[in-house]
């Protein structure tokens, strides 16, 4: 994450801010904490207890006993490998995350040690040391070897470099295979273990190594054109996946353990896209597809041949049926399969699949266990990262986050009053989909019912450009079909299909099929460059707002419905407000219209901007009344917090304005409230024992949204990086 990665903090307790309203000019002085309940969304758990399931899960790897290792390229807290059991999370692996360290997308164990693929790096040159970081310029693939029964013990095998450098003693245990230049992908994309042997799919070599368990020597190496993921059968005999790096689906291959092909083959259904492996007790081949069915298939051996002898999963996955719906056998872009000794079946899902981009840790993991009969024996979910998330206009129990739907039963217990009601994102009737191919994460959602219809406005992480999306419910389910999209720059917008050079543009979905054709583009023509900024804003009745640093206020005005139900915007149909003062420098502007108020935040000339906080929404934020007469009036205005040299800083990253109130996020998280009438601070709400009084860094434009309920309770959702969910905290004034 730009700025600030992996930080997790608990809440200070500090008076840290001062308001300032247009007549007292007196700065406050203590910190009020507000009566607040703290909940959250989108994880199975909430840290209360030390635990939280991680953002992504690409490989895993199951024991006799049912203990489930994972492994993932990243989660934003270090969890990359973990173990889990029975529905509860038992711990992670560390080591795989930052000082050049990262996760893989492969994962073996055997009754002595856990094999976690890792990448290595060196932080573009910033880390020296001979055999603990590569040279500059390199990155390293290999294998980190840990202890089974306890996997953040390193398993050495080498002579640490520095015995008391805890840098040194992961090196020590770890087998580096592939020494590349930086960017380069040589990652190790399958491994398999006995007691005695690791073997090891080194894809960008086209080959198997074959590693002593013990010694981690190689004894030898066969050649598999682009081998994957590796299955170890009971009779010692291995299945892999090969050609897994090109555009055909894999297929997948026989050997001897000693390297020798052996004559037979797994006919795999028309479609099927597998993407990992495991024979199970009965000697049963389970294949994950990632095809269209999205199915575990089962493969029996009768009459000397492997033949399909059952699947588990409905065919279709989260896409059958009600479309969108998640619920057990429900698959959404498997990632894993595995079997314990019991009988027991394990798939890992991240939404699209073991796609080797940071995608996967934006569309949410889930891993389950099902009895031998079909039946979900557990589940856990880390389902949302750099997301936000927005109460549904048309159902107040209803909560739309960058492409998911929550429900929310407030009756409940923190923690078990939500539950996950809809997947938005479907890539196989909706391919152009950006959230697949132009942002890393899903967005900030703003949602609004214009015209009868309930529409959703998704911001990137750095507010380049604004994604809109309209429902069909009878025809598409929970399904999110793109429908409107306003780009910014050109470098951020590159991979839109058939986008126009240049970036600046405004595409519509003319024709109603969610792809974006090349003749449903409108260049702006304005003459006004409307790329960059910080600020975007929908407004109750359908405008647009743009804040555009030193360049003014934009208003996009909704221009009603066209005939396939998309919301209709246009560059002839734009109104600029000049920077008002006091200010210099805009970065965020929210429009109410049944009032005609603005609330306008940034920076002035007595409150300037400092170098490497770019993200804020500045140091003042001023209401200004009757905002569309040409002569506004400013009511008052606040002197946000703003400690840059504090530890955590105290500034305010994101705001938004409900009911009586307006509320200003801090980057840990905390909440600050202030009447809307008279710009008075009512006081501070931060993380409570429901998530271990602890949030990662809000560290995007748009990460709190608010809510008033029909009781007059407020709730407030903030993003929460650190481990995989959105706070939402629970005020009645």
């Amino acid at each position: 994450m730009p700025r600030f990665t992996f930080k997790s903090w608990f809440a200070p307790t500090a008076c840290i801010a001062g308001v300032v309203t247009a007549l007292a000019g007196v700065p406050a002085c203590a910190e009020t904490a507000l009566n607040a309940k703290t909940s959250w969304i989108g994880n199975s758990f909430g840290f209360g207890d030390g635990t939280w399931t991680q953002i992504n899960i690409t490989a895993i790897a199951v024991s006799p006993d049912g203990k489930v290792y994972t492994n993932a390229p990243w989660d934003e807290s270090g969890a990359e490998a973990s173990v889990y059991q029975d529905g509860k999370m038992l711990g992670f692996a560390g080591g795989t995350h930052g000082w050049g360290n990262a996760g893989g997308n492969a994962i073996a164990v055997n009754r002595k040690y856990a094999f976690v693929a890792i990448t290595v790096g060196n932080e573009k040159g910033h880390l020296v040391e001979p055999g603990v970081w590569p040279d500059k310029g390199k990155q390293w693939f290999g294998i980190s070897r840990r202890l089974i029964d306890d996997p953040k013990r390193v398993a050495p095998f080498q002579r640490a470099a520095k015995n008391t450098d805890p840098h040194a003693q992961l090196a020590a245990g770890f087998l580096m295979m592939n020494e590349v230049p930086t960017g380069t992908n040589a990652e190790i994309r399958g491994l398999a273990a006995n007691d005695t042997t690791l073997f090891a799919a080194n894809t960008a070599r086209n080959r198997i190594e074959v590693y002593d368990a013990e010694s981690m020597q190689q004894k030898a190496t066969w050649n598999v054109h682009e081998p994957g993921r590796i299955a170890l059968a009971p009779d010692g005999t291995l299945w892999v996946l090969s050609g897994t790096r090109g555009d055909r689906a894999p297929g997948i291959e026989h050997y001897t353990a000693s390297g020798q092909r052996i004559d037979e083959t797994v006919t795999l259904p028309t479609g099927t896209v597998a993407v990992d492996l495991a024979v199970d007790a009965q000697d049963r081949i389970l294949i994950a597809d990632n095809g269209p069915r999205q199915q575990v298939l089962f493969f029996t051996k009768r009459d000397g041949r492997y033949t399909e002898s059952g699947t588990l999963g409905e065919r279709g996955g989260i896409f059958s049926g009600v479309t969108g719906k998640p619920g057990p056998l429900r698959f959404n872009g498997l990632t894993g399969v595995g079997a314990d000794a019991r009988g027991n079946v394990y798939v890992s899902t991240n939404g699209i699949g073991p796609r080797y981009e940071p995608i996967g840790a934006g569309l949410g993991a889930t891993l389950e266990s099902y009895a031998a009969d079909g039946k979900r024996n557990w589940q856990v979910e880390g389902l949302l990262f750099v997301d936000g998330a927005w109460i549904d206009p048309g159902r107040p129990d209803s909560v739309y986050t960058g492409n998911k739907r929550f429900e929310l039963d407030l009756s409940k217990p923190s923690g078990q009053d939500w539950k996950y009601a809809g997947f938005l994102s479907n890539r196989f009737k909706y391919p152009d989909d950006p959230v697949f191919d132009t942002d890393q994460y899903p967005g900030l959602p703003i949602a609004r019912r214009l015209k009868g219809h309930t529409f959703l406005y998704l911001t990137d992480m750095y507010a380049d450009h604004l994604k809109i999306y309209r429902f069909d419910p009878q025809h598409d389910g929970e399904t999110a079909i793109p429908s409107g999209f306003i780009a910014g720059r050109e470098r951020a917008v590159a991979k839109v299909p058939n986008a126009p050079p240049g970036g600046d543009w405004i595409w519509r979905d003319a024709n109603g099929d969610g792809r974006f054709d090349r003749d449903e583009y409108t260049l702006n023509t304005s003459g006004t460059k409307l790329a960059g900024g910080w600020g975007w804003w929908v407004d109750s009745a359908g405008d647009i707002w743009r804040t555009r640093d030193t360049k003014g206020i934009y208003r996009f005005r909704f221009g009603g419905l066209d005939a396939k139900g998309n919301p209709l915007y246009s560059y002839s149909n734009l109104t600029q407000y000049p920077v008002p003062p006091p200010f210099t420098d805009l970065h965020r502007a929210i429009y109410e219209p049944d009032t005609d108020t603005m609330y306008v935040s940034g920076y002035t000339a007595d409150m300037p901007s400092a170098q490497g906080f770019w993200k804020e929404v500045g140091r003042e934020l001023v209401r200004y009344d009757k905002w569309s007469s040409g002569k506004p009036v400013q009511r008052y205005a606040i002197a946000l917090p703003w400690q840059t040299q504090s530890k955590p800083i105290a500034t305010i990253i994101g705001f938004t304005v409900e009911g009586r109130y307006v509320f200003g996020v801090e980057p840990v998280g905390a909440v600050h409230v202030w009447d809307k009438d008279s710009g008075k601070e009512l006081g501070v709400i931060r993380p409570g024992p429901e998530v271990g009084r602890a949030t990662g860094w809000v560290d995007v434009p748009n990460g709190i949204s608010a809510a008033r309920r029909s009781d007059g309770e407020y709730l407030v959702f903030v993003e929460e990086d650190a481990r995989g969910k959105v706070l939402m905290y629970r005020w009645k004034p």
